[in-house]
């Protein structure tokens, strides 16, 4: 089921499965998320909860116990229950059931919740440990943009910018585990290309930049898209590798590195791993400006 909030700057429609974005547009009808072109890539916003990216053997140990899990958790999968909504804000909620408890033996409450400040959609996510015992847990973003976002331009002609000269990129193995950080990158203003395969990577994966900022810019130098994302120490950039322009790429803020091989098998060896104590919760936020 999907449901809207709305303002003066925006209308933005929200997916009960996966407590997805499935649109957010302009008053004049210029539409800023990928539309989930099933020959390119089905998804659209998918929440990662509670793991990121690809496991060793699609496998994690808790104290020496393997729990097999999919790619991204299960949260993307999982019909959300509205919990809250006025018309400028929308909080849909999911907790653990017998089949999340056989992946993730944790008890938890996940509530999202999507508020509109003029012209930037504020997306804040509230977890909650109800277990007698630490939970661990990783938590991001993968909301896909369009690029170019208006028609007649080249993906080639948009970048990614961030605030910053250089970055330096994990690196991925064949089995897409990261390895350590390689050389700093130059930046000339800054920018990214779109195309990951550029630095023969499946995606570009970087400590947060500064400011933890990162803005989608179109070919005139305009920041169409630009994401703030403090509570989060990671960024990944992501398209497909296609022989033409796949037409979006994601931004995606991450608590928590993806599996890497520099890192031992356990959950609470991963890179940026939180950790709540039994009846504690927290909120992690980030916000996406429009233009």
């Amino acid at each position: 089921m999907r449901l809207t909030i709305q303002n003066h700057a925006l209308t933005v429609e929200i997916d009960t499965l996966g407590a997805q974005l499935a649109s957010i547009r302009a008053p004049d009808g210029t539409e800023y998320l990928w539309q989930g072109n099933p020959e390119i890539w089905a998804r659209r916003a998918p929440m990662l909860f509670p793991v990121i990216g690809r496991l060793r053997d699609s496998a994690y140990l808790l104290d020496g116990v393997p729990y097999t899990i999919p790619q991204h958790g299960f949260a993307r999968d999982m019909e959300f229950q509205v919990s809250g909504q006025t018309g400028q804000s929308l909080s849909l909620s999911i907790s653990d059931t017998e089949a999340t408890r056989a992946v993730y033996p944790f008890a938890f409450s996940l509530t999202v919740t999507y508020s509109l400040e003029g012209n930037t959609l504020v997306k804040a996510h509230r977890v909650e440990n109800r277990s007698d015992q630490e939970m661990l847990f990783e938590l991001g973003g993968h909301d896909g943009f369009r690029a170019p976002i208006e028609p007649g331009v080249p993906m080639s002609a948009y970048r990614i910018v961030l605030p910053q000269p250089s970055v330096r990129l994990y690196g991925m193995d064949e089995r897409c585990l990261l390895t350590p950080k390689g050389e700093e990158l130059p930046l000339e203003g800054g920018a990214l290309p779109l195309t990951p395969a550029s630095y023969g990577l499946d995606t570009l994966v970087m400590d947060a930049p500064a400011g933890h900022t990162a803005a989608l810019v179109d070919q005139m130098g305009r920041a169409r898209v630009t994401m703030s994302f403090p509570d989060f120490s990671y960024l990944g950039l992501w398209t497909q590798n296609k022989p033409f322009d796949t037409g979006y790429v994601c931004v995606e803020p991450w608590t928590t590195l993806p599996d890497a091989a520099f890192v031992g098998r356990e959950l609470g060896d991963k890179a940026g791993i939180r950790r709540l104590a039994p009846g504690r919760s927290e909120t992690l936020t980030y916000t996406t400006t429009f233009n």
